[in-house]
C-alpha cells in the first residue's frame, strides 16, 4: 500500500512539473548579451520590443527586432558586457551595463516585465559612449 502511494505521488509530481511555465531571468538575457547572439537574445523578447540604437529608435515586432540586432552585432562585434547595476521593482527587472564592441562602447539598458507567467524584454537601449 505504501509503495503504491509512493509511486502515485511520484507520478503526480512529475506530471505537474511538466506543466511549469518557462521563466526567463535577467541573467539569461545578460548571458545572451555577452555572446552578442541576436537569435539567443530574441528568445526573451515580448511580441513587440522598443529598441533604441544610434540612428534608430522604434518599436519592432519580435522578428524585426532580431534582424535589427543581428545587423547591429555583425557591425559591432561584442567583446564583453559588464553589468553596472541590475534590480527589480514590482515584479519588473532592469539592467544597466556597458557593451564593449570592436567599434566602441555602448551604455546598454534593458527592461523586463512580467507577462503572464514569464519575464520578457520590452525595451533595449544602446547609447554610444564617447
Amino acid at each position: 500500500m505504501k509503495k503504491s502511494l509512493g509511486f502515485a505521488i511520484l507520478f503526480l509530481s512529475l506530471f505537474l512539473v511538466s506543466f511549469t511555465p518557462d521563466f526567463y531571468s535577467i541573467d539569461d538575457v545578460i548571458t545572451a548579451m555577452k555572446s552578442g547572439n541576436a537569435s539567443q537574445l530574441s528568445k526573451y523578447f515580448d511580441a513587440r520590443v522598443d529598441i533604441s540604437l544610434p540612428g534608430k529608435n522604434d518599436n519592432y515586432s519580435k522578428s524585426q527586432a532580431e534582424m535589427i540586432l543581428k545587423d547591429f552585432f555583425s557591425t559591432n562585434e561584442v567583446k564583453s558586457f559588464q553589468v553596472k547595476h541590475k534590480g527589480e521593482q514590482s515584479g519588473s527587472q532592469f539592467c544597466i551595463g556597458v557593451l564593449l564592441t570592436r567599434n566602441g562602447s555602448y551604455r546598454t539598458k534593458f527592461f523586463m516585465k512580467q507577462k503572464g507567467d514569464t519575464q520578457v524584454v520590452q525595451e533595449l537601449v544602446f547609447e554610444l559612449v564617447e
